[in-house]
């Protein structure tokens, strides 16, 4: 559980910003995909790509799920992971004085 500050995923914090970030590129595209399927809605002899556009909604809304549990995750693992140094540090003080 030490924390060095070299790669994108030596730490939990860093984890952690990494997939926030992943979440808002996500959320960009997902949104970017609604518009193009309301625009291909309307397009005449554009059904092929409404389709297509379903599936990638579907599957970007399945990425954004996994994502967000992820984050989910990863706080959760932060949090443990305060609390556990916290008690350590704790722990250690009585004995120093």
């Amino acid at each position: 559980m030490t924390q060095d500050g070299g790669g994108p995923f030596d730490t939990l914090e860093s984890a952690y910003e990494f997939v926030s970030l992943l979440r808002e590129a996500v959320d960009d595209a997902y949104a970017t995909v609604l518009d193009e399927a309301a625009r291909a809605v309307e397009t005449k002899g554009a059904e092929r790509r409404v389709d297509a556009l379903r599936l990638v909604d579907h599957k970007l809304n399945s990425l954004r799920q996994n994502v967000l549990a992820s984050l989910i995750l990863l706080n959760d693992l932060r949090t443990l992971q305060r609390l556990l140094l916290g008690e350590r540090k704790g722990a250690a003080a009585p004995e120093e004085s």
